[in-house]
């Protein structure tokens, strides 16, 4: 078997080799043959009549009586005849066509189908329990700009709040006071000494709009929004003629003097007040 194929007889045996071959039909016939079936050649169907098949092992060709498989444990068995019966195909094709004749091959592919089936066996490594970061650790880093300014001051503390934080380490004069419920509130330096304040008057806060509603805003305060009022009428008073007929949308433009209250989005008036210009 050294002679006609040195390479399988070098991986599983010269025995289990010559039966591999002689099931298939010869080196040639073997190495055509997939690797699924090369596991399967020499399985016998046992007939266990009134026998329990709970240890039955399907399956299991001439490869099982390898060296290799038969030193690896019952429950990597199956697992170890695949990786044998693929190795068995490509040491076959190799012996076939006469390209190894030392057997070199054969060798190399066993002690690498050992080491493989060594790595199964090892125990998978131990986890290390990491400890959890402590909260709120770092500091988050946070996006500057117009938006961030904005909300800074919209949230942050005015001039009256901060002076009713503050106190002063005056003990003969003591700060003023208020109940709110059951709890007592200082006001802090608020029209005190010592405050760099002669008065501390509550400013009131604008609500800010931004483009678009105060234009709105500035449009309805001025009247130009092309809206009749309900309570606008034909009768003008005038000091020189006294009443006479006017038309109330007199002050509109000529586009707006078109256009019907009633009418929707989709007429031929409506449309998108801003587009965006193409890019030249």
């Amino acid at each position: 078997m050294h002679m006609i194929a040195p390479n399988l007889s070098a991986a599983i045996g010269s025995e289990v080799a010559a039966r591999l071959m002689g099931v298939a039909g010869g080196l040639l016939a073997l190495s055509k043959m997939p690797a699924c079936n090369v596991q399967v050649l020499g399985a016998k169907r046992k007939t266990l009549a009134g026998y329990s098949a709970a240890t039955v092992q399907p399956h299991q060709g001439f490869i099982y009586g390898c060296q290799l498989i038969q030193q690896t444990p019952p429950a990597l068995r199956s697992k170890a005849a695949r990786l044998v019966g693929a190795k068995c195909t490509l040491l076959a094709r190799i012996d076939s066509y006469g390209q190894d004749p030392a057997g070199e091959t054969g060798n190399r592919f066993k002690s690498e189908m050992g080491a493989k089936i060594e790595k199964w066996q090892e125990p998978p490594p131990a986890k290390t329990v990491k400890p959890l970061p402590a909260p709120d650790a770092e500091q988050k880093k946070r996006r500057g700009g117009r938006r961030l300014r904005k909300m800074k001051e919209r949230y942050g503390l005015t001039d009256m709040r901060k002076a009713a934080n503050r106190m002063n380490f005056d003990f003969n004069n003591a700060e003023d006071e208020y109940i709110d419920g059951d709890e007592v509130v200082g006001l802090g330096t608020i029209n005190k000494e010592g405050s760099g304040r002669l008065r501390l008057v509550a400013s009131q806060q604008k609500v800010k709009l931004n483009a678009k509603q105060e234009k709105k805003y500035r449009a309805r305060l001025a009247g130009i929004t092309g809206a009749t009022s309900g309570l606008s009428s034909t009768l003008a008073f005038t000091p020189v003629q006294g009443f006479e007929l006017a038309t109330p949308i007199s002050h509109l433009s000529e586009s707006d003097k078109e256009r019907s209250g009633t009418e929707s989005y989709f007429s031929e008036f409506g449309g998108f007040r801003s587009l965006q210009k193409p890019a030249q």
